[in-house]
């Protein structure tokens, strides 16, 4: 293994390479004390970690004395995850126990190359009778799509550590530091009339959440992380009037905007990521609800769904909320509510925040009507259309903070982030919580 602290693209990091080799980069004693020895220096310096792996697991030649040395190497990356920035790239294979550094990581960047797995083709042949290739159990497209391993893909590791060079931007080195301010032509109190078009007058109708975030944020720079996994929710890094935010977005163009397990895994993970550094959660509001199923009630949609309203209750940064155009029901709560504690909670006027949508509400709540009189559907519909899905009522409760023009977005949310620069919460005394995986 090689490591010491670089210079990586202008950034200071403790860096370590865990590749080819005679034994195919596999970690033996030597390897796990070299690669613990340098996170722990990164650590005390106060820079992020970031590792390339090209490694085969454990050194069988060294017997357990290699199991021993990859539990070292994750002990370590335990203990700088919140502390500082943990970066991996794979270059190559990442098979066995060690490939569960990768999901010790903040972030992962996988390569063209990219194959990983804890139990390989053999194993899985043997046990179930399956046979399956290297590339289609762990290849890059499996970790970007199916498992979510992979938050970004490059071509090689040069791309990669480019990437890496990139998220690093947003960030602060440590906890112990703030989240670097940019300096940004794009006036903070530039209209958003691109944004305001993006969203069609049909509330049934799709568009891409991306370009509307985009026409927010500064000069439409937007970096997506985990694109390809639970797509129904966009998260990524930005800077707002120079101020890098997390962005938690609902996409409409995927299962209507529906939050499903996958999508509320990765925003929980996203949120508590982002709040563990500083940075201000900016989430954007446009979802009918979790999304119904057989299999997703059986995989635990309650406890998932629950990760994603964990982490944004005990989320302390600056956290502003935009709805968008439909709220609806416990997926509304959970896209950080005003019941959920956010500072700032702004409503486009044609926003519609509900316990459900007018139809599903009519048909419960109008049976006895609509079995006399099914013709008065439309006419129902359209009176608790009018009298419950409207940001008014929730403005009048104090649920929302204040309607805001859709072409106003950017500059209420730079003038929210700058009011909200300085906000510091007391958290309660205990061990830690017990977050509901």
């Amino acid at each position: 293994a090689e490591a010491g602290i670089v210079d990586l693209h202008g950034h200071t990091v403790g860096w370590f390479r865990l590749a080819g080799g005679d034994s195919h980069g596999a970690i033996g004693a030597g390897e796990g004390q070299t690669i613990t020895t340098l996170i722990r220096r990164a650590i005390d310096a106060g820079v992020p970690v970031v590792g390339v792996l090209d490694t085969g697991g454990a050194d069988v030649r060294e017997g357990v004395a290699s199991l021993h040395a990859w539990g070292t190497v994750a002990r370590a990356l335990t203990q700088a995850s919140g502390v500082v920035p943990v970066c991996l790239v794979v270059s190559g294979a990442a098979v066995s126990g060690p490939a569960l550094l990768l999901g010790l990581a903040d972030i992962v960047v996988a390569t063209a190359a990219t194959v990983a797995y804890v139990s390989g083709p053999a194993s899985v042949e043997e046990m179930t009778g399956r046979t399956v290739s290297r590339e289609d159990l762990g290849g890059v497209g499996v970790h970007t799509g199916r498992s979510g391993v992979a938050h970004l893909v490059a071509a090689d590791e040069e791309e990669a550590l480019e990437l890496v060079a990139d998220v690093l931007g947003f960030l602060p080195p440590n906890v112990a530091e703030l989240a670097p301010v940019w300096p940004t032509e794009d006036p903070a109190e530039r209209p958003c009339y691109r944004a305001a078009a993006i969203v069609p007058a049909n509330p049934n109708q799709p568009y891409d959440v991306r370009e509307l975030v985009a026409d927010v944020v500064d000069e439409g720079d937007l970096l997506e992380l985990r694109p390809g996994y639970g797509a129904a929710l966009v998260t990524a890094l930005a800077r707002i009037d120079g101020r890098p935010v997390g962005i938690v977005a609902n996409q409409p163009l995927h299962l209507a905007g529906t939050l499903d397990i996958e999508a509320s895994r990765k925003g929980a993970r996203f949120v508590r990521w982002c709040d563990a550094f500083g940075l201000p959660l900016v989430t954007f509001v446009d979802t009918p609800g979790f999304l119904p199923g057989v299999e997703q009630e059986w995989r635990g949609m309650i406890r998932h769904g629950a990760e994603l309203a964990f982490a944004y209750a005990l989320a302390t940064v600056p956290r502003l909320c935009v709805v968008v155009r439909k709220a609806y029901g416990g997926a509304y709560i959970v896209m950080d509510a005003k019941g959920m504690g956010n500072d700032l909670c702004v409503a486009w006027p044609g926003a519609e925040l509900a316990v459900m949508g007018a139809a599903g509400a009519v048909a419960i709540l109008n049976r006895r009507e609509l079995s006399a009189d099914p013709g008065c559907r439309a006419a129902l519909e359209a009176e608790y259309q009018a009298r419950h899905c409207t940001p008014r009522v929730a403005l009048e409760r104090g649920y929302v903070d204040r309607l805001v023009e859709p072409h106003e977005t950017r500059a209420v949310l730079a003038r929210g982030l700058r009011a909200l620069a300085a906000k510091r919460e007391k958290l309660p005394h205990r061990k830690h919580e017990n977050t509901p995986l």
